[in-house]
């Protein structure tokens, strides 16, 4: 996701956003239904009538999907969790969590909610749509009533599968915390039920694709790499987490900073600065004071015929949150900040004092460098 979330709305507190992702996912399961679920499900009916129950039953999709996010969010938010947001992606929502549970109980039952959500959801889809029925509303209603109900019971029955990052991994990790009380060693073995999970889809995908179901094949191949790989990802986090929290940016900054002037043409901080250090990130400073920042994304919102008339003071943007940091923050706050917005360098600076940068790239060859020499802890 980093930095591509679109923010819709605000919702109890939370910003719900949409990754550009989703989109893809959107336009195949309003397909999916209209095309093929709904006409094998519900004969006779006009292709419009298919149309419009694809495209309810998608935002349904999309109402539980939140729902179930929302629940975690809300939980969170009760035992003092701070929660950033929420993400639709093509794999399902995200909630945008930036620490992580300070017990086995907070886990528990922050990841339960989740499930029990949909569980929620599914019962009242289905009383709805047995009242519908007994009333003698219009097929259509009904039909995707009863979808609803179903795709939301499985949505809660896949989650409880106890393999990171699903709910149930999470329960599986609240469960051997509780009970072993070492955090790292419960998230090493949930996030291995995770890998052996995503690569047991990945498995069936395979197969699928072999006995010629190529599209729902790749679709499983698709969802166990995902889940392949944000179990291990949970694991290096825990990991960098005991190697990085407590610590402050200053130890990990550069105070060898590369500024820019802000009256330097377009053109000459391409070939002086980009072609020459090959940052994504400059601070621009003026008179020893910090004025700004420029982002080798933003050359992209100008056409390259018009760099040489135009100066760094144009494209350059504010300090802000999202690309300036204090030397004393926690460097897991940074690195958090650093996912939450695709920025793989940031500024530290005190008040308009540039006094540093801190690097992505340096922070993981530290990361990787202690784990080869300290191991894994397994």
């Amino acid at each position: 996701m980093n930095g591509r979330g679109i923010t819709l709305f605000e919702l109890l507190g939370f910003k719900v956003r949409v990754d550009v992702s989703w989109l893809l996912l959107a336009v195949l399961v309003t397909w999916s239904l209209a095309a093929g679920a709904f006409p094998l499900w519900y004969e006779g009916l006009s292709q419009a009538t298919y149309w419009w129950m694809g495209l309810t039953g998608m935002l349904g999709l999309v109402f539980s999907l939140l729902f179930h996010e929302l629940s975690h969010s809300v939980v969170a938010r009760h035992y003092g969790l701070p929660i950033k947001g929420i993400t639709l992606f093509i794999f399902g929502g995200v909630a945008e969590m930036t620490e992580e549970p300070r017990s086995a109980k907070v886990e528990f039952w922050m990841a339960i909610a989740g499930p029990l959500a949909s569980f929620f959801l599914a019962a009242a889809f289905f009383l709805l749509g047995v009242l519908a029925e007994a009333a003698g509303l219009p097929v259509p209603l009904t039909g995707v009533l009863k979808y609803l109900a179903f795709i939301n019971l499985l949505l809660g029955g896949f989650n409880l599968i106890p393999a990171f990052p699903m709910d149930g991994g999470r329960v599986l990790r609240a469960a051997l915390w509780y009970w072993r009380g070492d955090l790292k060693q419960a998230t090493r073995v949930a996030s291995n039920a995770g890998k052996l999970f995503g690569m047991g889809l990945m498995a069936l995908g395979v197969l699928s694709v072999i006995s010629g179901n190529f599209i729902g094949g790749m679709w499983w191949f698709l969802i166990g790499l995902f889940v392949r790989g944000a179990a291990a990802n949970a694991y290096q986090q825990m990991l960098s987490r005991d190697i990085f929290e407590g610590e402050p940016v200053r130890r990990f900054m550069t105070h060898e900073t590369v500024a820019v002037p802000q009256d330097l043409p377009l053109s000459r901080f391409v070939e002086d600065y980009v072609y020459t250090y090959h940052y994504d990130l400059f601070p621009v400073v003026t008179d020893g004071r910090l004025v700004g920042c420029i982002a080798t994304r933003q050359l992209k919102t100008e056409p390259r015929e018009k760099w040489p008339y135009l100066a760094v003071r144009d494209l350059m943007v504010a300090c802000t949150e999202d690309n300036t940091v204090d030397p004393g923050m926690d460097a897991i706050e940074a690195m958090a900040l650093m996912n939450r917005t695709g920025n793989s360098r940031l500024i530290v600076a005190v008040g308009d004092r540039l006094v540093g940068i801190v690097a992505l790239k340096d922070m993981l060859e530290l990361f990787s460098l202690k784990i080869d020499l300290e191991g894994a802890g397994r």
